[in-house]
C-alpha cells in the first residue's frame, strides 16, 4: 500500500484497492480447509437446485464431523466451475434452520455487554469523537472452525477497549461470498461490549465476481419484498451476532439496480432496526462501482435517505485525502449525521506500523476529530510460528505504541497506536468479576495452577476480560522509573492458557510500582472482597504484595488514581500458588473505579512475580457456583484411528431456566481417567462441543466424559456424564 492519501497520488491509491480486493479472496483460498462431509448440508445431493455442492480434499478423513463457520451465495453458484478445494457452496435463499446440522455449534450465547468510558489514560486519547472498526480475516472463508482449534499460533485479539465494531471478514468467488461469524469471535467481543457484523462481499469482476449476484441479492418477490434482507436478518438473530457489513465491489449494474440496492438496504434497516448495517464505500448512484475515498453525492444514497437512516455507518474507502474526509464530515452534518458515523480506511495487512498514515487528516491533534478511522486487517501482528507472548508482545505496541505506556503511547515511528487517539471502554461494572488472564489460546491448559491439558488451543470464546491499558505502571513518588516488563505469558497459568507477567533486573522494584490493571464501576457492600491468585517463579526475589483499590476517577485525563493499599502479602520462590483475600468494601453507595496491585521488593534482586487471577465477589464461591448442564449425549461419533474417535456432544444447558440460577460462564469438557483425574478436552460457551480426537486410555472398554458449567468466578458445578463405547 502506497499510503499517501492525497490527491495527487492516484498510482498509489489504486495498489490500496488492490490490496484490499486480494486480500478478501486471499482470506478464502489462502487459509482453507475441509468442510464436514458429515454434515446434513453436505450430505444433500449436488444438481438439486439451491442444493449444496462441494469438493472432497484427498487428505479430508472420510465421514468426518468437523463443523465449520457457515458462509454462501445468495441464490445460483458459479457456473462452468467446482467449488475450490475444501468450499461447500450453499445456497443462502434455500437455508433454514432446523436443515443446518452445524448450527448448534455456530450460535453465539454471550450478551453484548453495555460498557462505560473512563477518564482517558493520556491527554491525546479522546471520548466522543472518533472511533474504530476493525475488518479482520481470523481463518479462511472455507474451513473455519466453528469453535476453535488446535493450534496456539491464532490471532486472539485482546484489545477490545479500543473498538466500536468487528467485521469478520472473508469471502470469495470460490467458496463464497456471505459470511457470519463464528461463535468464539462473537461471544469474546460481546464480553468486552464490541458488535460484530457478518460480510457480505460481492466480488469485483477481475477476482470472480458476478453482477447476478447482485441482482439475486437485492431481488424482489412477487408481493414487493426483499426475500434475501429477510435471510440476512434470520441468520444475525439466528446465530446471535449484530449485523452485516455490505461490501459491493461487483461493476457493471445501471441506476435501477443502484435505486432497488438502497431499498434492499432500506427494507434491512426496516425488517431489523436493532441490527447495524456498515456500507462499503464502492457502489454508486449509477450502479457503477466507483471509489469516491469520500462521503458524497454518489453513495450518500445508501447511507441516508431524505430523513430515514439506511446505513448505521459508511467505510470510507483508502482513496480519502484531507480534503475529501473534510468535505465527508460536513456532508454527512448537512444530512443530519455526526461525521464520527464514517470510518477512514487504514490498510495495515501488508506493513502494519510501518504503513504511511495521514493522520493530521482524521484525528488531528491538538483539535477534534474529523472521522473515525477503520483498521483493514490487523491480524499483521500475526505472524506464522510465532509463539503466544511473542505476538501478544507485538500487539500491544501496535494497539499500545512502542513503550507499552498507555500515559504516554507513541510509535513505533511515524505510528499513532490507539491508545493516543481514542478512549479506552470497560464493561467491568457489576459483582461478581473475575479474570484468569486466559487470552483464549495457549500451548497448554491449567487448573488451579495444575496442568490438566497438554495439547496446544485456541478458542476466543473462552478468553477472560483482560486489562484494557497496556501497561499502565505508577511509582511512589513519581516521576520516571525502571519500569518493569509486564505482558502474557503461557509457561504457568492459574486458570486457562495464560498468566500475566512481571519481571524485572536487578533494583527494578527497589522502588515500590503501582500495576493498574482495570478501570471499573464497581458497587461495593460491606462484605465485598477482593481476591488475587499469585506466586513468585523461581529464581525471583520475594516479592510484597498489596492490593490497590481507587474509590473515585482522577480529575482529568492521564491522572494518576488514587490507590487506597489494603493488606499485604509477601510471597518467595518456594511459596508455589498463594491466594491473598482483602476486603474492599465500605458499605452502601461505594464504588471501586480502579483495580490493580502494588509490588515492591526491597531486596533489589531480580524480579519474576505472576499474577494468575483476580475477582471481586460477595460472599463464598460457592454461592457463584452454577447448577449443572444435564442430558450430555453423544450426538455422533466416528472412529478414526487406532484407540481414536472425533464426537459431537450434546448437553441441555444450566441455570438460564432458573430465576436465581448463578449465569454460566462457560462449558468444560474432560475426560476421566482411570486413576480418577480428569484431562481437559475443551470448552465452548454452547451447549455442542465437537471433539476432534478423544484418545483412549489403553484396556479400557469405554471412555467416560464429562461436561461441567463454569461460572464468573471460574467455579464449576457438578459434572453431567457419557460413557464412549470402543
Amino acid at each position: 500500500m502506497d499510503g499517501r492519501h492525497d490527491e495527487e497520488r492516484g498510482a498509489g491509491r489504486e495498489v490500496s484497492r488492490r490490496g484490499l480486493v486480494a486480500g478478501a479472496a486471499a482470506a478464502g483460498a489462502g487459509l482453507a480447509l475441509p468442510p464436514a462431509a458429515g454434515s446434513a448440508a453436505a450430505a444433500v445431493r449436488a444438481g438439486a437446485p439451491g442444493a449444496p455442492r462441494r469438493t472432497q480434499p484427498a487428505d479430508e478423513p472420510a465421514g468426518s464431523l468437523q463443523p465449520y463457520a457457515s458462509y454462501w451465495f445468495p441464490d445460483s453458484f458459479p457456473e462452468g466451475r467446482e467449488p475450490d478445494a475444501g468450499a461447500v457452496w450453499r445456497s443462502l435463499k434455500s437455508w433454514r434452520p432446523q436443515d443446518d446440522a452445524d448450527l448448534p455449534y455456530n450460535i453465539a450465547t454471550v450478551p453484548l455487554a453495555e460498557r462505560f468510558t473512563p477518564v482517558p489514560a493520556n491527554g491525546t486519547a479522546r471520548a466522543g469523537q472518533a472511533r474504530i472498526s476493525a475488518l479482520v480475516s481470523f481463518a479462511g472463508t472455507a474451513g473455519n472452525p466453528s469453535q476453535g482449534g488446535a493450534k496456539a499460533d491464532f490471532y486472539a485479539l485482546t484489545h477490545w477497549a479500543y473498538l466500536d465494531e468487528l467485521v469478520f471478514w472473508g469471502g470469495s468467488s470460490g467458496e463464497g461470498i456471505i459470511l457470519a461469524p463464528n461463535a468464539p469471535v462473537t461471544d469474546a467481543a460481546h464480553r468486552n461490549g464490541v458488535p460484530v457484523l457478518g460480510n457480505v462481499f460481492l466480488p469485483p469482476t477481475a477476482f470472480g465476481g458476478d453482477l447476478k449476484w447482485t441482482r439475486e441479492l437485492v431481488q424482489k418477490d412477487s408481493l414487493g419484498r426483499f426475500p434475501l434482507a429477510d435471510k440476512l436478518i434470520q441468520v444475525a438473530r439466528t446465530y446471535g451476532f449484530d449485523g452485516w457489513f455490505l461490501n459491493g465491489e461487483t461493476d457493471g449494474g445501471d441506476p435501477a439496480l443502484a435505486r432497488q440496492t438502497a431499498d434492499f438496504v432500506q427494507a434491512l434497516r426496516k425488517g431489523a432496526p436493532e441490527l447495524r448495517i456498515t456500507w462499503y464505500d464502492a457502489l454508486n448512484a449509477d450502479g457503477r462501482v466507483g471509489w469516491q475515498g469520500a462521503l458524497n453525492d454518489k453513495n450518500a444514497m445508501f447511507f441516508q435517505r431524505g430523513a430515514e437512516k439506511l446505513a448505521d455507518t459508511v467505510f470510507v474507502d483508502f482513496r480519502w485525502s484531507s480534503s475529501r474526509l473534510a468535505s465527508s464530515a460536513a456532508y454527512a452534518r448537512r444530512l443530519g449525521r455526526s461525521p464520527y458515523e464514517l470510518w477512514a480506511g487504514v490498510d495495515v495487512e501488508a506493513n502494519g506500523w510501518n504503513a504511511y498514515v495521514g493522520w493530521d487528516a482524521f484525528v488531528p491533534e491538538g483539535r477534534d476529530h474529523v472521522v473515525s478511522y477503520g483498521f483493514y486487517r490487523p491480524e499483521w501482528t500475526r505472524r506464522s510460528g510465532d509463539t503466544p507472548a511473542r505476538f501478544h508482545a507485538r500487539d500491544d505496541q501496535f494497539w499500545g505504541g512502542q513503550n507499552t505506556d498507555p500515559s504516554a503511547p507513541a510509535g513505533p515511528g511515524s505510528w499513532r497506536p490507539a491508545a493516543r487517539t481514542v478512549a479506552d471502554r470497560s464493561t467491568v461494572t457489576s459483582v461478581p468479576f473475575a479474570t484468569a488472564f486466559n487470552t483464549g489460546h495457549g500451548t497448554a491448559w491449567y487448573e488451579d495452577g495444575l496442568r490438566t491439558g497438554d495439547a496446544e488451543w485456541n478458542h476466543l470464546g473462552l478468553q477472560d476480560r483482560l486489562p484494557g491499558r497496556r501497561w499502565a505502571l505508577w511509582a511512589e513518588g513519581g516521576g520516571t522509573f525502571q519500569r518493569p516488563a509486564v505482558g502474557f505469558d503461557f509457561g504457568a497459568a492459574w486458570r486457562g492458557g495464560s498468566s500475566l507477567l512481571v519481571e524485572g533486573a536487578d533494583g527494578t522494584l527497589v522502588r515500590p510500582v503501582t500495576l493498574e490493571l482495570f478501570r471499573t464501576r464497581l458497587p461495593l457492600r460491606a462484605g465485598t472482597v477482593l481476591e488475587i491468585v499469585h506466586r513468585a517463579d523461581e529464581g525471583s526475589a520475594a516479592v510484597t504484595v498489596e492490593a490497590a483499590v481507587a474509590y473515585a476517577e482522577p480529575a482529568k485525563p492521564g491522572g494518576r488514581p488514587k490507590f487506597r493499599r489494603l493488606s499485604a502479602r509477601t510471597v518467595g520462590a518456594g511459596d508455589g500458588w498463594v491466594t491473598t483475600t482483602v476486603r474492599i468494601g465500605d458499605g452502601p453507595g461505594c464504588t471501586a473505579h480502579a483495580l490493580g496491585v502494588r509490588l515492591s521488593a526491597p531486596g533489589g534482586a531480580p524480579v519474576r512475580w505472576r499474577l494468575g487471577a483476580l475477582a471481586v465477589r460477595g460472599g463464598g464461591p460457592a454461592a457463584h457456583t452454577p447448577a449443572p448442564p444435564s442430558a450430555l449425549k453423544i450426538a455422533a461419533s466416528h472412529v478414526t484411528g487406532d484407540g481414536v474417535a472425533e464426537l459431537r456432544l450434546t448437553w441441555q444447558p444450566s441455570g438460564k431456566a432458573k430465576s436465581k440460577g448463578t449465569p454460566v460462564r462457560h462449558y468444560e469438557v474432560h475426560q476421566l481417567l482411570p486413576d480418577g483425574k480428569r484431562r481437559f478436552l475443551g470448552g465452548t460457551c454452547e451447549s455442542a462441543f465437537h471433539l476432534p480426537a478423544l484418545r483412549r486410555t489403553p484396556g479400557e472398554p469405554e471412555t467416560r466424559l464429562e461436561v461441567r458449567a463454569v461460572g464468573e468466578l471460574h467455579t464449576s458445578s457438578a459434572a453431567a456424564a457419557a460413557a464412549f463405547t470402543w
